[in-house]
């Protein structure tokens, strides 16, 4: 996996991927593969759905986080038991 992992990172762009190009991206690595049974397909399911749980986790909650202690932009009224 390295070596696929090393191309990615030397690709020379500055414009983000959007999201079809992602979610076409993702799906011919999942392809790569080989998933034959439906218990490979189930396997694959389940490691993309912790990978975006740990995406979420570790750097959009991590975001959010710092927009809602920012003067900027701050916490809803009422929630986070700020009034």
């Amino acid at each position: 996996m390295q070596p696929i992992i090393d191309a990615a990172e030397s690709v020379d762009s500055e414009a983000p991927l959007d999201a079809g190009e992602l979610n076409y991206l993702f799906t011919r690595f999942c392809l790569m593969t080989h998933p034959k049974r439906y218990s490979d397909y189930n396997a694959l399911v389940g490691a993309l759905e912790c990978c975006k749980l740990e995406m979420y986790r570790r750097a959009v909650g991590s975001y959010g986080d710092s927009k809602i202690a920012s003067p900027e932009n701050g916490d809803i009224p009422g929630y986070g038991g700020k009034a």
